[in-house]
């Protein structure tokens, strides 16, 4: 049963999402090109094209395979080989569950421990000329996601920049907190963040090899959106990432990370935490506390993914940590304000109108779904409340660009960061059909951006919907790319139109509001959770009950949880409403009256 009012949680709730297929994007079908074959330290990377304007080199590996003695610890760079890295069909993806996010869908856990590979596309003379390199660092939450997912072909003909993406290990895999491992391993190893290691030696992997594939390492450009933004500014505050990036693109990012204790979680300790070390490995049937880092490699990959899936998660899961090595201690959203971890490198950073409408448009509470074909058919869905629905996709979004953008463009700022700008997406002129109407269910949602920074589309069956064939999606295209590609060359994005993109400071925070035709505009908004807080408390179409359901996910979302200030938001109102019973309450009323609290 999927809960009614999902916490940010890629991992889970697009896994309730069945209309919003994030699949691979159709590639043409790929010939050799002649003379693209490069010899990198991986081997050869053999170059194909499915058009006349880019080449690509798919699924070169940038580290060992992470198996055996290998898991849980920091990738080792590859052996140099003389073997030649053959374009692979099937794309390759790190092990996770079926997921639309993955755009595979079977039963049980996908995926291989063998997956730190990276794909890289170029202008067609990409020999002849030293271009900007872009990284995109995919989505997810960190459990879900592939490189495959994603075709910048368009953003590298169309803005002349290489763009660069790869897979790294996710969920327990690619983080991971246990005595046994930490405590008997050095350097590196002991770090309780892998996957960021892996996002670490790709990025490595493109400083040694990338001037080969026309690249200039002097300028490398770290674009990434959610789980993706999320590690970018784990990145930015890494200590071991110095050098290694010259400009950051956070699209739709957050800072929730945790303690190595509550990582493990050690019986319990930590109520509000869910799969944490010491619940997977009694999820494992290894109650002995002793267990030892051989045992442990010794589990099946489908056998530990299937457990760590099934614990069931009521709250935050440990994923990123602060371990004092990869991660400074006092956490990423401290961090991002200590100058001492400080980049200084120009940070372009923004979110969705409509960010939470990619998760509450499919429940049962807000929409109501139709059958009007017997089943043949989707359900036909209408907003039940208008103003209840709009209320809280509106208050959300708006946490979220508080806490996901605002909140650490200021601390940049304060680190002494000298070039900040901020963005908000709004374009929604999705074509609507007579079962779904886009525009008022989703607008500018979660990761709808996207596509406008690939130049098509990526939501499957209905791509066509969310990104049409029609002049606003164009102009929407146009303007994204060429600011995208200006701040990877310039280090700021440039004007819209004919509006100036002003830099983000504290005493000017101006947005960028990104629109087709003349919506486009800049705003001065000041947005901060305390505001967004105070927004909540004014009359609204709310009950009681919602208002406070409402203020407890403005609250767990997006950095870390901010359970004390429940009970005391708004002189006390919530403090008889017990958040996680009302929600299993409605949760349960909706699965008796429809089977599920979510539209099929």
């Amino acid at each position: 049963m999927k809960r009614l009012l999902c916490p940010f949680s890629m991992r889970l709730c697009l896994a309730s999402l069945p209309l919003m297929l994030l699949v691979s994007c159709s590639v043409p079908t790929l010939q050799p090109v002649p003379g693209a074959d490069i010899m990198t330290e991986s081997g050869e990377a053999r170059g194909v094209t499915g058009d006349e304007s880019v080449v690509r080199w798919l699924d070169i590996p940038y580290a060992q395979a992470p198996i055996g003695e290998r898991r849980w610890r920091a990738p080792q760079a590859i052996e140099p080989t003389q073997v030649a890295v053959v374009p692979q069909v099937a794309d390759i993806m790190c092990p996770q569950m079926p997921s639309e996010t993955a755009g595979v869908y079977s039963e049980g856990p996908v995926g291989q421990e063998d997956c730190l590979y990276l794909d890289i596309v170029a202008p067609a003379d990409f020999a002849e000329r030293s271009y900007p390199v872009m990284f995109w660092i995919h989505g997810g939450g960190n459990t879900s996601g592939r490189k495959g997912t994603y075709d910048f072909s368009e953003l590298a003909a169309r803005q002349g920049v290489i763009v660069v993406t790869f897979n790294y290990r996710l969920g327990p895999l690619g983080w991971m907190t246990h005595r046994a491992l930490q405590h008997t391993a050095s350097g590196l190893d002991r770090s309780s963040n892998f996957g960021t290691l892996d996002i670490l030696a790709a990025l490595q992997w493109v400083h040694r090899n990338i001037d080969s594939f026309g690249g200039d390492v002097g300028n490398i450009t770290l674009f990434g959106e959610s789980a993706g933004g999320h590690n970018i500014y784990a990145l930015l505050v890494s200590p071991l990432s110095e050098g290694l990036f010259h400009k950051a693109v956070v699209q739709s990012g957050y800072t929730t990370d945790v303690s190595l204790d509550q990582a493990v979680n050690h019986r319990r300790e930590f109520a509000r935490i869910g799969r944490g070390s010491w619940e997977l490995q009694q999820a494992l049937g290894m109650a002995d506390e002793a267990v030892d880092a051989a045992r442990l490699r010794d589990v099946p990959v489908r056998q530990l993914v299937e457990a760590y899936y099934g614990i069931e998660e009521d709250d935050l899961a440990p994923l990123t940590t602060a371990d004092g090595i990869v991660i400074p201690e006092e956490g990423i959203a401290a961090a991002l304000g200590n100058s001492a971890y400080a980049k200084q490198v120009p940070v372009l950073a923004g979110s969705n109108r409509d960010e939470v409408a990619l998760w509450l448009g499919l429940s049962r509470y807000f929409v109501e779904g139709r059958n009007v074909s017997l089943g043949l058919l989707p359900p036909k869905m209408t907003v039940r409340n208008p103003l209840v629905y709009d209320h809280w996709v509106s208050l959300r979004s708006q946490g979220w660009k508080a806490r996901g953008v605002d909140t650490p463009l200021r601390a940049l700022e304060s680190a002494g960061y000298p070039a900040l700008f901020a963005y908000r997406f709004d374009w929604d002129d999705q074509e609507d059909n007579w079962l779904v109407p886009f525009a008022d269910i989703l607008g500018a949602a979660h990761g709808a951006e996207i596509a406008f920074v690939m130049g098509r589309p990526m939501y499957g069956s209905i791509g066509s919907y969310m990104y049409p064939d029609n002049p606003s999606a164009a102009d929407m295209t146009e303007k994204m790319m060429r600011a995208w590609g200006h701040f990877a060359r310039e280090g700021a994005p440039g004007p819209v139109g004919d509006e100036a993109w002003l830099p983000f400071s504290t005493e000017a925070p101006h947005t960028m509001v990104l629109d087709s035709a003349d919506r486009h505009r800049l705003e001065t908004e000041q947005v901060s959770l305390a505001s967004v807080l105070q927004g909540a408390s004014q009359p609204s179409s709310l009950s009681a009950t919602e208002r406070c359901l409402l203020v407890w996910e403005l609250l767990i979302n997006i950095g870390r949880p901010l359970y004390d200030q429940y009970p005391a938001w708004n002189n006390g109102e919530c403090v008889d409403v017990d958040p996680r019973l009302e929600k299993d309450r409605i949760d349960a009323h909706l699965v008796r009256q429809y089977g599920s609290s979510t539209l099929p």
